[in-house]
């Protein structure tokens, strides 16, 4: 029991040093979450309703460069996985909530340029 306790230690210690160190602490689940009362207006389906808030608070989570970077994947394959998603009524969405973000939504927005 003792070795395996140190051994699992050693992982443990292994994993944290080869780590990445800014790793993002925005998930695709939290982009979900916040942005899910966006799904029927992006789709044509809906009104604009409840999205601004959940607009407005992923915005307030994208803490760092990283944050800003998962994001932007997240959402570049949010477009490209959900058919029938308005890609004009998805890039219109930060200015139709009062906010200016740093890069256009969109299948082709470069990610790795998002500060």
């Amino acid at each position: 029991m003792a070795a395996l306790t140190k051994a699992m230690c050693v992982v443990l210690v292994l994993v944290a040093a080869f780590a990445p160190a800014a790793e993002a602490a925005v998930g695709c689940g939290t982009v979900i979450s916040y942005l899910a009362p966006c799904l029927p207006y992006v789709s044509n389906r809906g009104p604009l309703g409840n999205c601004c808030g959940g607009v407005q608070g992923l915005y307030g989570a994208a803490k760092s460069t990283a944050d800003r970077q998962a994001i932007c994947v997240c959402l570049k394959s949010l477009i490209g996985s959900y058919s029938g998603i308005n890609t004009g009524k998805a890039a219109g969405l930060p200015k139709q909530c009062g906010l200016n973000i740093p890069y256009k939504i969109s299948p082709s927005t470069n990610c790795a340029t998002v500060r």
